[in-house]
């Protein structure tokens, strides 16, 4: 391959989805005054991880919704449904504790491309098991079949797969990064893989390299489709421990956008020093099928760290022995900054600013 791949020439602009997001958000933002004073006022602004609902004197409402990405077509691909409905609950409950809010509930949305019960019925497997590890019950949800709008790789299998969750958050609780400052310190948990993001860009590697996920890339038994199909991991239990012993200023779901994610928690005002570890093979594997700069890397995948925590320096062991699990070993990345950016350091020694 003679050329750099990108998320944008494989089909993904990011810009431009900064773009749309502004403009959805100037429109929405007019239907924030409905409920002020009123039960369900807003307590946040647009464009945090979830939006939080005043529902009493001392508690909250957390709301969000989100979806799997190309990550099902992958799923299509080798016939495996059972695993994405994980991926759907995890991509909204990491995002609730992101405020400080346990995940409650979840409502699946399931578009399908031909009536097919088996597949239904592997896809809420998937969303069962993602929600027992979260402690949310799926409590209801809506399947469409709509054989016009969803076209899928392999014909009568084609589907979609998101969900609305609700969290519950106590007020003295609810985290916003509004307590981040200068010299705290960042702890990251590790990643199972990419997790939901970047599918769109690992497929096109794949296409151009004639790369088959059958194949057995790295040492052991497991192939690579098998490696792309692990599901995101789950991190509530941890994080809502943290929450409760009142350890951190800030929290992160490492998704679209990897790394500048944590300026959402400044609101731009401050920015982050990070040093990455090494990442997991299947990353360095990517970026040299597809010969992708580490700046884009860095932009677009999790690199092996799934989530963010932000914590004052006197909180850090406190913090990792709360995280620390069979086969969950947090991190210590690195430390908030004045400057208004994200510099990290990767663990070849190159510096990356975002």
């Amino acid at each position: 391959m003679n050329f750099k791949m990108t998320y944008k020439n494989a089909g993904v602009d990011i810009i431009k989805a900064k773009d749309a997001h502004k403009r959805i958000g100037r429109l929405i933002a007019s239907t924030f005054n409905l409920r002020r004073n009123r039960f369900g006022q807003l307590l946040n602004e647009y464009g945090h991880y979830a939006a939080l609902l005043d529902i009493s004197e001392s508690s909250a409402i957390a709301l969000h919704a989100d979806g799997v990405g190309t990550k099902v077509l992958l799923a299509q691909m080798l016939g495996k449904y059972d695993t994405v409905g994980v991926d759907c609950v995890a991509m909204n409950v990491n995002d609730l504790i992101c405020c400080g809010a346990e995940p409650v509930a979840l409502v699946d949305y399931i578009a399908l491309e031909s009536s097919n019960p088996l597949l239904a019925e592997e896809l809420v497997k998937g969303l069962v098991k993602g929600a027992k590890k979260s402690g949310a019950a799926v409590v209801g949800g809506e399947t469409a079949i709509m054989p016009d709008v969803i076209k899928g790789v392999k014909p009568g299998f084609g589907f979609d797969l998101a969900a609305l969750s609700v969290g519950v958050v106590e007020k003295k609780n609810i985290i916003l990064g509004d307590g981040i400052k200068p010299g705290d310190i960042v702890i990251g948990l590790p990643s199972s893989g990419p997790h939901s993001n970047g599918y769109t860009l690992i497929r096109r590697i794949l296409e151009a390299r004639k790369i088959l996920l059958d194949s057995k890339p790295l040492n052991g038994s497991k192939t690579l489709g098998e490696l792309l199909l692990t599901p995101t991991r789950i991190y509530v239990k941890e994080v809502l421990k943290l929450v409760e012993n009142r350890l951190v200023s800030g929290l992160a779901h490492i998704t679209g956008g990897a790394f500048t994610k944590l300026m959402r928690l400044t609101k731009n005002k401050l920015g982050f020093h990070l040093k990455m570890p090494k990442p997991p093979e299947i990353f360095t594997l990517i970026q040299q099928w597809g010969n992708v700069d580490s700046y884009e890397m860095y932009k677009t995948f999790n690199m092996g760290v799934g989530f963010c925590i932000i914590t004052s320096p006197e909180n850090e062991s406190e913090v990792i022995r709360l995280c620390r699990r069979p086969g969950l070993k947090p991190v210590v990345l690195g430390y908030v900054l004045k400057e208004r950016k994200v510099k990290l350091e990767t663990y070849t020694g190159e510096i990356l600013s975002y």
